[in-house]
């Protein structure tokens, strides 16, 4: 049963430190009830204390990892309903289903498709979190596709068998990488879960409807699993999202723990074989608390925007992303290059360097630390000012890659060119376009 406020606060120290951010030890007792704060942040509570508050400070959605070393990724823990609320803190896993049954030239190619699909967005790195592999053979054929696609791909498994000889067959394959067993059901959840348990493994639980789940991960819970997967195997896209928010908003909200775990979902099951609308119904999934994606696929074409979709979900809203301030090299610049400067929003980093890359013409961009502000923004903050302009310049090694002295600013902010000539007396100034888009343009005429 969750603790109140004041049950909470009782196992406080009550100092009204205000160390962990909080004014009062009441007030902070009121937000760890809520969710709203973690124990970890009042640095004085004692390890009794902390051993009586466990309910309480856990997050009341669990924590799943999948895989091993740089490659695992760990997804749940979430805390709110809506990104803006706080924040979504682990963003989901996307990847591709192969089945076992399949060539091995089908099965080499949908690594490689898999390995292919990466990107590089904002200064981030979006890939496949992941790769499937579903049992359509016998039990030994499965193993060796899951060691094989494993080894190929680097990428952590989820493994997908509703017999239980055939998931350990695999498990004695691939077992020590951590895999995501799919599935335990009502028909094998007893051998499912001593599988989980014997290989230290996440379990994903498939039942239909959320009654039927809750069932199963209270069965696997008191086996002494912590780390479950749930699958309320949806007969449709639309009882799909229905499912979903109705798990999250029962973990969150009335603290159901039977339902506090990630979700995994199948698009694909839902779109009579349509790649496209697959792609759809898998978008919904990353806005609508899909926590692990699988696709019948890994194309770019379907990959890219979900990627990109996920990366604007979960990016904390109350924290810019950012660039790296430094002077960035496009294009193999020479002495003559061109020098631009703008600030280190990560987005106005991405469309400025983008349409210099699109220009042909090599070129320094000089990345200004403006605290993750876009140029207008900045620029009325205070962060994007001649001052500030002038130290990185003066800070960097322009001056020694450039045999010229012509300083281009955004057109946004033609009206410090004035002041940031004084403050660089030894650079020309040079105001550039207004819109990114017109900067290929610019750079060609300046180029003659």
């Amino acid at each position: 049963m969750a603790l109140t406020g004041l049950d909470i606060f009782k196992q406080l120290p009550k100092t009204n430190c205000g160390d962990c951010g909080v004014p009062t030890c009441l007030a902070f007792a009121m937000k760890l009830a809520q969710g709203g704060a973690e124990l970890s942040q009042c640095p004085h509570v004692s390890e009794e204390a902390a051993a009586a508050l466990s309910d309480a400070a856990a997050p009341p959605m669990r924590a799943v990892t999948v895989g091993t070393g740089d490659a695992a990724f760990t997804v749940g823990e979430e805390t709110v309903l809506f990104r803006h609320d706080k924040t979504f803190v682990h963003p989901c896993a996307i990847g591709p289903r192969i089945d076992s049954g399949t060539s091995d030239d089908e099965i080499a190619a949908a690594v490689a498709t898999t390995k292919a699909a990466a990107f590089e967005r904002v200064q981030q790195h979006l890939a496949c979190g992941f790769a499937a592999v579903r049992s359509t053979a016998d039990a030994a054929r499965f193993a060796a596709v899951a060691a094989d696609v494993a080894e190929k791909s680097g990428l952590p498994l989820v493994l997908m068998a509703e017999d239980p000889e055939h998931m350990s067959a695999a498990l004695d394959a691939v077992g020590p990488s951590r895999p995501l067993i799919h599935a335990a059901t009502e028909a094998n959840a007893e051998a499912m879960i001593a599988l989980a348990s014997e290989h230290s493994c996440p379990l994903a639980v498939r039942a239909s409807g959320l009654d039927a789940v809750a069932a199963l991960t209270e069965k696997a819970a008191a086996a002494g699993l912590k780390e479950l997967v749930i699958d309320s195997a949806p007969e449709s896209a639309a009882a799909a999202l229905r499912d979903h928010v109705f798990a999250r908003r029962a973990a969150l909200k009335q603290k159901f723990a039977p339902l506090g775990y990630p979700v995994i979902t199948f698009p694909g099951d839902h779109a009579d074989g349509d790649p496209m609308l697959e792609t759809v119904y898998a978008a919904v999934d990353v806005a609508k608390y899909g926590s692990i994606i699988v696709l019948s696929g890994a194309e770019p074409w379907r990959m890219l925007p979900l990627l990109v979709l996920r990366q604007n979900v979960y990016t904390d809203p109350q924290r810019p992303m950012r660039a790296e301030a430094k002077v960035y090299e496009i294009g193999a610049p020479g002495p003559d290059s061109p020098f631009l400067v703008t600030t280190n929003f990560s987005l106005t980093y991405f469309i400025v360097s983008s349409e210099i890359e699109a220009s042909k013409i090599p070129a320094y961009l000089g990345v200004v630390d403006a605290e993750g502000l876009s140029v207008l923004t900045a620029w009325a903050a205070g962060k994007f000012v001649p001052e500030r302009i002038a130290k990185f310049v003066n800070d960097s090694a322009i001056a020694e890659n450039v045999s010229h002295h012509d300083i281009i600013i955004p057109g946004a902010v033609a009206q410090i060119s004035g002041e940031l000539a004084e403050e660089l007396e030894a650079w020309n100034v040079l105001v550039g376009p207004y819109e990114a888009a017109d900067i290929p343009a610019f750079l060609k005429a300046r180029a003659g």
